[in-house]
């Protein structure tokens, strides 16, 4: 009986051996994470499975995040949940300047002594709190691009507890970091599986169809077979000196991805406005970011007044319509054809580096539909004492691929995929036969 026992016992052991192995043998090139639009918040939110047990994490998407931070107070059960201790490597690669001494009570996820500390960073309500830096089991599918494959996963993923849920999506348990640290999703799944530091978002307009975020080079491939990543616009990516987080340590630069605008044209025509604000100064100010918190394109508001005088002129035989909050300019739609492209209105554009390299915002991602006969432009009046000049918010970007190539340092973009007949609502999620 002994010798039948052992000799299932070594069975097991070699089965779990081999899968293990065979888990660790795949290296994906890309993972693949779904993005879903939430209707009432316009909040990004992905699911994201960690812990031992597996628990999916309902997580706001941050594009410019530091990290991924969640509630760990509250039902946080796992076996695999490890604190990050003072002075380790992993706190030096969280630059973690602070260590918790004084946790009360039984040690549990998010309360532990001798745990280095981070502050996660609500972004959307622009409140921070203090954290503890822990790891724990993450798992993601792979991709080759055009369809999901296997399951892989992260044993030692780096996040942050954090209590400041507040203003996010109903379900919703904390943020999701793709910001320049090496600690964000980026780096960390490039680190973990050797691909690029390379990820790329397309998030969805329906609330039905889930956008996509890929991790790695491309393809990235939609249906009717469209290489998104064909064709794209580059541009470089800036960083500003200073810290435009809620709460940061002295000297710390941006996480967040700013690009350079050098004009603004409304039917091709320039936009007067001061090209100062365009730039970003030694205090971090100026300058223009890409943000998925922003539902809306924000601007500094001597640049809003003379866009909207721009857009109005150009549409001046247009009646226009009561405002409704939070935009400035609204029209009969009924008088407003539609295009592939979506309302049939001039494009904005954003000229940067040179002339020819241009950023379009055509109807689609220009106009939006506050009523039956209400189309409003989607930008918003930031005031003066924005700190960021102009904020692509999250309806501008929709529909549009948007790759960022950390190593390069440089942002490639695909303009509209309405042009290519496609969607970012169009990826494959289903494996394949």
């Amino acid at each position: 009986m002994e010798s039948i026992f052992r000799y299932f016992l070594l069975c097991s052991l070699l089965v779990i051996t081999c899968s293990y192995a065979a888990q660790t043998s795949f290296r994906p090139k890309a993972l693949i994470l779904p993005v879903t639009k939430d209707a009432s918040t316009l909040q990004y939110v992905a699911r994201i499975n960690q812990r031992t047990p597996l628990v999916p994490v309902a997580l706001t998407v941050d594009l410019g995040g530091q990290f991924m931070w969640e509630n760990c107070y509250t039902n946080y059960i796992s076996t695999t949940y490890r604190p990050a201790r003072c002075g380790s490597a992993q706190c030096s690669l969280a630059k973690s300047t602070s260590c918790s001494t004084d946790c009360p009570g039984r040690p549990a996820p998010g309360c532990n002594n001798n745990t280095c500390g981070l502050l996660p960073d609500n972004t959307v309500t622009r409140t921070a709190t203090s954290g503890d830096l822990g790891s724990d089991v993450v798992t993601m599918q792979s991709t080759d691009g055009k369809n999901p494959g296997r399951v892989v996963s992260v044993p030692r993923f780096l996040f942050v507890c954090g209590s400041a849920l507040d203003g996010l999506a109903n379900g919703v348990m904390g943020m999701a970091g793709l910001g320049r640290t090496k600690i964000s999703l980026p780096y960390q799944f490039s680190s973990a599986f050797s691909f690029p530091k390379i990820f790329a978002i397309c998030l969805s307009a329906s609330t039905n169809s889930p956008g996509v975020v890929f991790f790695g080079p491309g393809p990235y491939k939609f249906l009717l077979n469209a290489d998104a990543s064909t064709n794209l616009q580059y541009t470089p990516l800036l960083k500003n000196p200073v810290s435009t987080a809620s709460a940061f340590t002295q000297g710390d630069a941006s996480t967040e991805y700013f690009i350079g605008v050098k004009s603004i044209q409304v039917n091709e025509k320039d936009v007067p406005v001061n090209k100062t604000l365009l730039k970003i100064n030694n205090q971090g100010f100026g300058g223009t970011k890409i943000s998925t918190v922003n539902p809306y394109t924000v601007l500094h508001s001597s640049i809003y007044k003379a866009v909207i005088k721009a857009f109005s002129d150009s549409l001046s035989e247009v009646p226009r319509v009561a405002t409704v909050a939070p935009f400035g300019l609204c029209f009969n739609s009924t008088f407003i054809g539609s295009t592939r492209l979506g309302a049939g209105v001039p494009s904005i554009n954003l000229v940067l580096q040179n002339k020819d390299v241009v950023w379009r915002i055509f109807g689609a991602n220009s106009m939006v539909q506050v009523s039956q006969d209400g189309l409003c432009l989607g930008v918003v009046d930031g005031g003066v004492d924005v700190m960021t000049s102009i904020v692509l918010g999250g309806y501008q970007i929709e529909n549009n691929l948007l790759q960022f190539d950390l190593a390069r340092s440089r942002l490639g973009f695909s303009s509209l995929l309405f042009g290519r007949q496609t969607t970012c609502g169009n990826f494959n999620f289903t494996l394949n036969a």
